[in-house]
């Protein structure tokens, strides 16, 4: 694991994670939802800055994020009756209320709470030496204790007030900025490569270094001609494929069209697990793309990466996959940097553009704490008419996460024995 490969990861997180959370924001922001919190990462803040009513930060331990919308968990702070408090007004409104700290303040009112509504009425009313006095509470005050605050949430600010298909269109809208971000890398990484010209010559588009076809001689963009004496194109790639497979430590003649010259190669595939690999990507003649050729290429690589983010997805929910073939954190970081050395900055753009569509996919699978499961609830309010139980609910995320984290710590645990196993 390199440097460059761990940077390269955190660049690829941020993209990824914080568009699939912007979605989730900005969809709130516009059903007029309070965010509390905008976060990149969980546990213990690394940094954070406020802007407007939104706390952003960045927390140490990178296996995902989160928006916090007021209302979806308890409030960190709360006033209640019988509770002495200072109150700040401006403009007659209360705009600070203290819960602590304001024995010494002159710029607060102090009372004891006799009566208080922070959701519907925003009123607060206080005992102030014997006397009732009612308050208007600003939609935007802030509850204060032991220097930190809490915006008060009014019930229209808060994320269960608003209708089925705002709360919906908030959750799925962050797994669809994924599909968005997929697209737009496509579109990147086509522009940079190309699109096929519809020529049927195979050519050799990329060689891992040390391979069976680096030693050999084979570079960059030979054309493969014969192999062991049968001819190859794009028509029968497949074959091709099978015959390397199938040859491991079995010397193979090649003949490739270099700089318009026949080259006789001899190539032995190296034995990896009991098949024959040779270490090439292999492909068909490419040119630039304009603008429609583009964007078709990039739908149809799109629409095949879709298909297999499927059936992966379907394979992990199926346990039809070993625990140690799943990779976390530490995993992705060392492919990631193979992909960027091995290959350069087109296939990290590609790795990234599948990573962030995968990723979109896995949150709509209805599972406890992601966004389809989510959804899934919000189906079920729909059809019932009627909200189900929050805690009932928070209780089934509760559960999701514990599991989610028990598995992440598993797969990091095999990663870092795999590392250092060597």
């Amino acid at each position: 694991m390199t440097i460059e490969g761990i940077l390269l990861t955190a660049l690829m997180f941020m993209l990824i994670v914080g568009i699939h959370e912007w979605g989730h924001y900005y969809f709130a922001k516009r059903a007029g939802i309070l965010v509390r919190e905008f976060a990149i990462g969980f546990g213990p803040k690394i940094f954070s800055y406020k802007k407007d009513e939104t706390r952003f930060t960045f927390r140490l331990f990178p296996i995902g994020g989160y928006v916090r919308m007021a209302g979806e968990d308890p409030e960190l702070l709360s006033v209640e009756k019988g509770q002495t408090v200072g109150l700040m007004l401006k403009d007659e409104k209360v705009t600070r209320i203290f819960a602590d700290e304001f024995e010494h303040r002159t710029d607060c009112l102090v009372g004891t709470i006799t009566n208080v509504d922070l959701e519907d009425s925003l009123q607060i009313q206080l005992d102030l030496d014997g006397e009732l006095h009612t308050y208007d509470v600003h939609p935007q005050a802030m509850i204060m204790s032991k220097k930190t605050e809490t915006q008060i949430a009014p019930r229209d600010r808060q994320f269960g007030s608003k209708s089925v298909g705002k709360r919906a269109m908030t959750i799925f809208a962050g797994p669809m900025m994924n599909f968005i971000l997929a697209f737009a890398l496509l579109l990147v990484f086509t522009f940079m490569v190309g699109v096929p010209t519809g020529e049927k010559t195979l050519l050799i588009n990329d060689i891992t270094a040390d391979s069976a076809a680096d030693e050999a001689g084979l570079q960059k963009n030979d054309v493969i001609s014969s192999v062991n004496g049968e001819q190859f194109n794009t028509e029968n790639e497949v074959t091709l494929r099978e015959m390397i497979i199938a040859s491991p430590e079995q010397e193979m003649e090649w003949v490739v069209i270099r700089n318009e010259q026949a080259i006789t190669l001899t190539v032995t595939p190296k034995d990896v697990d009991g098949n024959g690999l040779v270490g090439i990507t292999m492909g068909q003649p490419m040119k630039t793309p304009d603008i429609i050729s583009g964007v078709q290429q990039s739908a149809i690589t799109m629409g095949n990466m879709f298909k297999f983010s499927l059936e992966q997805v379907r394979e992990l929910i199926t346990f039809n996959v070993k625990l140690d073939e799943l990779g976390g954190p530490v995993r992705i970081t060392e492919e990631t940097g193979k992909i960027y050395e091995t290959y350069g900055l087109d296939r990290y753009i590609m790795f990234a553009a599948f990573f962030s569509l995968w990723l979109g996919v896995l949150n709509l699978v209805p599972f406890p704490v992601l966004d389809g499961s989510r959804l899934l609830f919000l189906g079920i309010e729909a059809v019932r008419r009627k909200p189900i139980d929050p805690s009932k609910e928070n209780l089934v995320h509760l559960i999701g996460f514990a599991m989610l984290m028990v598995l992440m710590i598993v797969v990091t645990y095999n990663d870092l024995f795999r590392l250092f196993k060597g």
